[in-house]
């Protein structure tokens, strides 16, 4: 996720690069617009490849995505400049871009199922929030090279051709991360599925699961805009609006990674104590009560401490509630397309909320002129993620990854 995230902590650098506009906001938004496409791809990605994982195995799934989304990067990484290609140039940042969504759109999905079959009976939670708790790793590591790179190499020339560097490094971790994953073992659950569903079954079960896939998008729309508000947008929010340097806003966004890797795991555990409700509804409440006041704070008198506070806070938030609306999307899907159903679900959320969350927080507070509005941006989906929660059905049993939906299609499913 490293690979997939950086794009939006250089935007401004590579909006320099590629695309050269008459005004500093229309270039980024340019930037923004490229980084907000890779979302789009993410659900062709997660209808294409998530069949694949769901046919020929969870395994085999991640090595493919994992492949994929290296060819993405290093197109990204070693495209020359628009000064050199002219419109051939953010063509290929486009490309590399829209492979990387591809590839993505199956990655969360494939791995947060193959967790749920691995994991031992009553602690899915924990197991599963290692799935978001690893991508903090990669705001953290992102977040410390960013911070190296603005001291030794200085800010000047990391717009120039320093934010090349990020990419490249995030690159040289790839061999280590294929050999994991091809020593991985096939879960036991997929093992015992016989038969495997043909390509052409899997994509009819998905059609059948639309409503299912639909409560599964407003789920995550709450988590997806929050993770990328607090994480992505932060360096330009605080650069371009706020006027904090960019070592203080990568400062910001490790303390951000460091709090959503402490309490991940932790919210993780409590729902496999308490339950997911619980969590879902506490969390998607205060979300809702708290996002705008908190950046209105923020906005009102901008400083360090307060910046630090205000991101620390919606980190709880975001932490609090995606630890349980993962591990309950897995358990909410049919086993048959769990890992497309689950993927489709994520990543059409990601597209229409989280990937142009950025461009959508720019846009407001250019049109309005109130710095805190993306806080009520924030407010709307978690009011949908409550909506979500107060609609999961009563048949859903916390802990059973194999619970299916109550009604007559899934239940046709199972019979089949």
């Amino acid at each position: 996720m490293y690979d997939f995230m950086v794009f939006g902590y250089y935007a401004s650098a590579i909006a320099a690069t590629f695309f050269p506009a008459d005004t500093p906001f229309a270039s980024l938004m340019l930037t923004m617009m490229t980084f907000g496409a890779g979302f789009l791809m993410r659900p062709l990605g997660a209808l294409v490849l998530g069949a694949y994982i769901d046919r020929c195995g969870r395994r085999a799934g991640l090595v493919l995505t994992l492949g994929l989304i290296t060819f993405g990067t290093l197109t990204i990484a070693c495209a020359p400049g628009y000064a050199t290609l002219g419109l051939l140039a953010p063509a290929l940042v486009l490309a590399g871009r829209l492979l990387q969504g591809f590839s993505a759109g199956v990655e969360l999905g494939g791995v947060s199922v193959y967790l749920a079959e691995v994991a031992p009976a009553g602690r899915k939670g924990l197991y599963i929030s290692w799935q978001s708790a690893s991508q903090q790793l990669a705001v953290i590591f992102a977040a410390l090279l960013g911070m190296a790179l603005n001291r030794y190499v200085g800010e000047d020339m990391m717009s120039r051709w320093g934010w090349r560097i990020p990419f490249i490094v995030g690159c040289m971790i790839l061999p280590c991360l294929f050999w994991i994953r091809r020593m991985l073992e096939e879960s036991e659950a997929f093992q015992k599925r016989r038969p495997v569903p043909r390509t052409r079954e899997i994509f009819r079960s998905v059609a059948r699961s639309w409503p299912l896939i639909g409560l599964g998008v407003c789920m995550v729309a709450a988590t997806t805009v929050s993770f990328y508000m607090i994480t992505a947008f932060t360096p330009t929010y605080g650069k371009a609006v706020l006027h904090f340097s960019a070592g203080e806003s990568f400062i910001v966004t490790l303390g951000v990674g460091l709090s959503n890797l402490f309490w991940l795991p932790r919210m993780g555990t409590l729902s496999d104590k308490i339950g997911r409700r619980p969590l879902l509804l506490t969390f998607t409440s205060l979300m809702l009560l708290t996002a705008y006041p908190v950046l209105y704070w923020l906005a009102a008198a901008p400083s360090m401490p307060r910046l630090i506070a205000a991101e620390l806070w919606l980190s709880f938030l975001y932490a609090g509630y995606n630890a349980a609306m993962v591990v309950t999307l897995t358990e909410i899907m049919p086993p048959a397309v769990r890992a497309t159903g689950f993927s489709i679900a994520y990543s059409l959320a990601a597209a229409v909320f989280g990937g142009f969350n950025p461009a959508i927080a720019s846009v407001l507070i250019h049109e309005s002129g109130d710095n805190a509005l993306p806080g009520a941006w924030l407010s709307l989906a978690a009011l949908l993620g409550l909506m979500a929660a107060l609609r999961l059905p009563t048949s859903y049993r916390e802990g059973a990854v194999d619970t299916a939906y109550a009604s007559p299609a899934m239940k046709t499913l199972r019979q089949k």
